[in-house]
């Protein structure tokens, strides 16, 4: 599976478009972890536990996105982006979307 986020793939034609395909997760950290957290946003620097807790869901998200691309027959997704939302208070809502195309 080739995904990017151009519209297009140098080298290659894209024989069929399948249109959007879209997945997402949400997560959060443990009380323990968020407790340190909000200690250490206190002094400033960089939230290691929430990088890392990001950095999953990201995957998590582009890993369900490709299920589903392939199950509508795709073998790349161009155009692809990531949002992110604050779903509650220690939630994050991590959003992968693309375009699912056949590529020769």
């Amino acid at each position: 599976m080739i995904i990017t986020t151009t519209e297009s793939i140098p080298g290659k034609e894209i024989k069929e478009v399948y249109g959007l395909v879209t997945a997402s997760t949400v997560r959060s950290k443990n009380i323990g972890k968020d407790i340190g957290a909000g200690l250490k946003s206190l002094a400033g620097g960089e939230i290691k536990t929430y990088n890392e807790m990001m950095e999953e869901a990201r995957k998590i998200a582009i890993g369900r996105m490709v299920e589903k691309a392939e199950a509508m027959g795709a073998n790349a997704v161009i155009g692809m982006r990531i949002g992110t939302s604050a779903v509650m208070a220690g939630a994050s809502e991590v959003i992968a979307y693309g375009t699912a195309v056949l590529i020769e």
